[in-house]
């Protein structure tokens, strides 16, 4: 019998390309349905390894993509809000999460999958209510899943007729660590150890390989889905890296164990098919979820060596952006609210540190157009933001305590203070986004352009850490100071802008480098607008 190659490869490709469209369709439907707040669950609920393991099992199948999840769990190490341990814990039941997938693709209703499709179009098209329309995605999603596994199924089926498939998978089931390797190529390609199990699932049930040559792909796939990982956490934070290199090392160690274990467990899978009169693909999901739930069991103990082991690999100080408050206790609040107001200034204090941070890294951005630092910038605007909820929300419990005169001047001044300091995240901002512009349009900044700039930058950034400091030690002197360079930006924006015209007029300067300049220009103005506001309230109030 002749092989059509086109038609199988054509099938096998169009097969897997519905079904890694449709598991995520139907991931993004049970993630909105969930209300998108799975970084808040995971940053909330993972006190400690053992609820990371449990929330990490949850979010997963929530997202159908562990891939998903360890992503999310780097962003949040990165960001400061979660410790290494607890990552770890995340991750391990991330790997369990996944396994649903496996599951669901065992119970053979392809014959449906058209159907379940079409109602999920139903509910896609003719409702209009959010959550109709999330129960649709997940429903149509859920169909094509099937339908991918039928296509690529049909695909590889010809393959048994193939003396060159039928020896690899002999070779396969003799020589284990290849089983493992093509496991964890394929998965390193696709992308989805779903789609890979799904793909294996549909080999075994074809008998086009057997239980021994197929244990091998299954724990190479999982290998595998650690790159996803590694690919967030590059540019990233120690701490991330060391994340995601704990996601690789905890799949690898497990792939070593249960290949030493080979023989048992194939042994303990055929005994469990003739128990439970398991399916073809409903024995390698056993398999994958037997691995993954007694793998997190072997090495949930392992998981302060586990921390230890990689902080050695990557050296390093884990240097993160906290978005958690540090000082801000509740207790105090009911207890001695004057207490509470001095805690709520030293994390204003710290909230305009990373101000002064953001302006630097985006004056660095400026200056070398080096993205990492318009990517350390956004994450500091995103911590300001954090802890201006953070510390209005404190101040508005403190207000409704019985407070003194005095110090309802100085808690006035902090919310206040908080508001401009946050005023300062937005700006840099908005200046980032103008570099990015210049970037992405190759906008050519003159060489007197970029001294004004310079110039204004250094003057601003000094002025706003003098308000901080003048804050910080209840210096009207230093507020004095403030007030004075606020009224040299104010000149300097108008001088600035005055020489931007002439260079216009001179040809030296395009429209679009004089739109970036001059918006640059006045964002920095506005800073120093808002460092003066911080200051003001020291020269006529005691804080």
């Amino acid at each position: 019998m002749e092989l059509n190659w086109q038609e199988m490869i054509f099938q096998f490709l169009g097969g897997l390309g519905i079904f890694l469209f449709s598991i995520k369709y139907m991931g993004d439907g049970l993630q909105k349905a969930a209300g998108d707040r799975l970084r808040e669950i995971l940053d909330r609920f993972t006190t400690n390894p053992f609820m990371g393991v449990l929330v990490g099992v949850i979010v997963t199948v929530l997202i159908q993509s562990s891939s998903g999840t360890t992503v999310i769990v780097v962003g949040l190490v990165s960001a400061g809000f979660m410790k290494l341990r607890q990552a770890i814990g995340v991750i391990m039941g991330a790997n369990i999460g996944t396994t649903v997938t496996a599951f669901i693709i065992g119970f053979d209703v392809g014959a449906y999958a058209l159907p379940i499709m079409g109602l999920g179009a139903f509910l896609l098209f003719f409702f209009k209510r959010d959550k109709v329309k999330n129960l649709g995605e997940v429903v149509f999603g859920f169909g094509g899943l099937f339908l991918g596994l039928e296509l690529m199924s049909g695909g590889m089926k010809p393959l048994r007729e193939l003396p060159a498939f039928l020896d690899m998978t002999v070779a396969m089931s003799e020589h284990s660590l290849l089983g493992v390797i093509i496991g964890t190529v394929f998965t390193l390609v696709v992308q989805s150890s779903s789609a890979t199990v799904g793909i294996l699932q549909g080999l075994y049930a074809e008998h086009l390989i057997d239980l021994k040559g197929a244990l091998p792909v299954l724990f190479g796939d999982n290998i595998g889905t650690t790159i996803t990982a590694i690919l967030a956490s590059l540019g990233a934070s120690v701490a991330a890296r060391r994340a995601a290199t704990t996601h690789v090392l905890f799949n690898v160690l497990g792939t070593i164990i249960f290949l030493i274990l080979l023989a048992p467990f194939t042994s303990y899978v055929i005994w469990l098919s003739g128990i439970l009169g398991l399916e073809p693909k409903m024995q390698i999901a056993f398999a994958h979820g037997t691995f993954n739930v007694l793998n997190t069991v072997i090495q949930f103990p392992l998981i302060g060596m586990w921390a230890y082991v990689v902080t050695k690999i990557i050296p390093g100080e884990d240097v993160t952006i906290e978005f958690r408050p540090k000082h801000l206790d509740p207790s105090f609040i009911h207890q001695s609210p004057s207490i509470a107001i001095g805690q709520a200034k030293e994390e204003i204090l710290r909230m305009g540190d990373y101000a002064v941070r953001g302006l630097g890294e985006t004056y660095q951005y400026l200056t070398t157009s080096d993205k990492k630092h318009s990517e350390t910038a956004y994450q500091l605007e995103d911590a300001i933001n954090s802890l201006d909820r953070s510390i209005t929300d404190y101040l508005v419990q403190i207000s409704a305590e019985s407070i003194s005169t005095i110090e309802s001047e100085r808690h006035v001044i902090l919310m206040e203070t908080v508001r401009d300091i946050e005023r300062i995240g937005d700006h840099f901002e908005n200046i980032i986004e103008l570099i990015d512009y210049r970037e992405a349009h190759r906008v050519l900044m003159t060489d007197g352009a970029m001294a004004d700039l310079d110039e204004m930058f250094t003057l601003t950034i000094g002025t706003v850490q003098r308000a901080l400091d003048s804050l910080n030690h209840h210096d009207a002197e230093m507020a004095r100071e403030v007030a004075e360079k606020e009224d040299l930006i104010d000149k300097m924006e108008r001088k600035f802008r005055k020489k931007h015209i002439q260079r216009l007029t001179d040809g030296q300067c395009s429209p679009q480098a004089g739109i970036v300049f001059v918006d640059i220009v006045s964002n920095l103005e506005r800073i120093g607008d808002h460092a003066v506001n911080i200051a003001e309230a020291i020269l006529g109030r005691n804080v």
